[in-house]
């Protein structure tokens, strides 16, 4: 779950947090405005009070989005002062903390909600200790950074019965509703293989791990900012951002806009665990002859190939392009007309037609497009007028038990499944990287193959070097608490 306690007040270890969770249990109780009386008394049920978790860039946009509504901002903790600057300035009130872990300990008490928006190698402690105190949690995306990790963050939600999210708003637009919509219609008929594609990164990927060391700003903890990850000298620029192209702490491209792109397909046909996965990888030339792979780092760009059994069990093949790749135009296309949002984008090819949508599930278009004006489909899904924030925040008032909760967009168990559909991608390009010797030549077993996945099981049956990419060993002193 989080660090061991190796240093009194420092650290908290798993007892700690099960004995907390049975004292916050107890101590978040709803108590009915019929009990409490008085006009215009505001009961404890109508506001959420949320402590935030990285509440710089993303994450100050995150806890901005979450105080319009009935919610309190009753906590900070970010590893670096500098990003947290503007969110300290903006809740005055909240309580700063470095370390989410002595937050927790110290303060569980004190509010009912946790929004986690950290680099992806930390989501999953800080969700998991949350969650067994009793929190109901909001987590950027991708929901964690290993498949092992979304599979237990899943199965947790439930365990302790509270109510999730996960940051990809696209899920609460009105877009994939629509293309749910025609789908259901028979507009496109049986949907058979999608594209799906991004031109990130816009970070530095396919590079070696920098041999300068650079100086640790004195705003940053980079002990904690590692956390999970193996320990590093900090290097220049690796914060705030460029992070994302180093699988110790990101995950790649496909982690940043999987969950905003691959969505809409996920959520239109019903898709659950890919069985097969397969790939190739762009590489970049060390020298003029040379071309090279760099296994720390995600590559330049990617196409991975996915297939899922679809209803009726019929094959859905879905495409993941990044790096700038985009599919073939289709025909029905005017050569002057936009695909996608132009630099991302996926587009569903089925028996009967074809539609696509941006980022998002944004701009739903069936092809050619005039159809889109002509076509006549009653609206039969209801929207989320009230957007993807206000509407975990209004479930969390509301309870896990409520309506409010069973209409979440992105709860763990579909964000869960999304998310492992996902990096089940990241796995079959990692493998790409795995090296053997055999009788004195270096080989690459893991290229070129088909990876068959037991999703049941969270397992490749055909090639087992793979598999230690399902779950990653944290640095010493951490565990997920599972």
């Amino acid at each position: 779950m989080v660090q061991e306690k190796n240093n009194q007040g420092d650290n908290v270890s798993r007892r700690s947090f099960l004995k907390n969770g049975a004292l916050s249990a107890a101590a978040f109780m709803i108590v009915p405005r019929h009990v409490l009386g008085g006009k215009g008394f505001i009961a404890p049920s109508d506001r959420l009070r949320i402590a935030g978790i990285g509440v710089g860039g993303k994450g100050q946009g995150d806890i901005a989005e979450f105080a319009k509504g009935p919610a309190d901002i009753a906590f900070l903790c970010d590893v670096d002062e500098r990003r947290a600057a503007t969110s300290v300035k903006n809740f005055p009130k909240a309580k700063f903390y470095k370390d989410f872990r002595e937050m927790l300990e110290k303060e569980h008490k004190n509010f009912d909600a946790v929004s986690v928006s950290t680099p992806d190698h930390t989501h999953a402690v800080a969700a998991m200790a949350a969650m067994q105190l009793g929190k109901h949690v909001y987590v950027q995306k991708p929901l964690t950074h290993d498949i092992y990790e979304a599979r237990m963050l899943t199965q947790a939600a439930k365990r302790y019965n509270v109510v999730t999210q996960m940051g990809n708003q696209g899920s609460s637009g009105d877009g994939v509703r629509q293309l749910m919509e025609w789908h259901n219609a028979g507009l496109v008929g049986d949907v058979h293989t999608v594209y799906c594609w991004t031109d990130r990164p816009v970070w530095p990927q396919g590079i070696p791990w920098p041999t300068q060391k650079a100086e640790v700003p004195k705003e940053l903890d980079w002990n904690l900012w590692l956390g999970t990850a193996p320990h590093k000298d900090y290097v220049d620029k690796l914060v705030p951002f460029n992070w994302r192209g180093w699988w110790d702490y990101g995950t790649g491209a496909i982690g940043d806009m999987g969950c905003h792109i691959i969505e809409p397909p996920f959520r239109v046909l019903g898709l659950g665990y890919p069985y097969e996965v397969e790939c190739s990888v762009g590489s970049v030339y060390v020298d003029e002859f040379k071309r090279g792979y760099f296994p720390e780092s995600c590559p330049p760009s990617s196409h991975v190939i996915l297939r899922f059994k679809g209803k009726g069990g019929k094959v859905v093949t879905l495409h993941w392009m990044d790096g700038g790749i985009q599919p073939e135009r289709p025909e029905e296309l005017g050569p002057n007309e936009r695909m996608g949002d132009g630099g991302n984008g996926a587009l569903f090819i089925g028996s009967k037609g074809k539609m696509m949508c941006g980022t998002y599930g944004m701009f739903p278009t069936l092809l050619p497009t005039a159809r889109t004006q002509t076509a006549n489909v009653p609206q039969t899904i209801a929207r989320v007028p009230e957007g993807h924030y206000q509407q975990w925040v209004n479930a969390a008032i509301a309870g896990p038990k409520s309506d409010k909760a069973k209409m979440l967009s992105s709860p763990f168990s579909i964000a869960g499944p999304l998310t492992e559909t996902i990096l089940m991608s990241n796995l079959a390009i990692r493998s790409f990287d795995i090296k053997k010797e055999v009788e004195g030549k270096t080989t690459y077993p893991g290229r070129y193959i088909k990876l068959l996945w037991d999703g049941n099981n969270m397992k490749i049956t055909n090639f087992d070097e793979a598999n230690q990419f399902v779950k990653r060993t944290y640095s010493d002193g951490w565990s997920l608490g599972v």
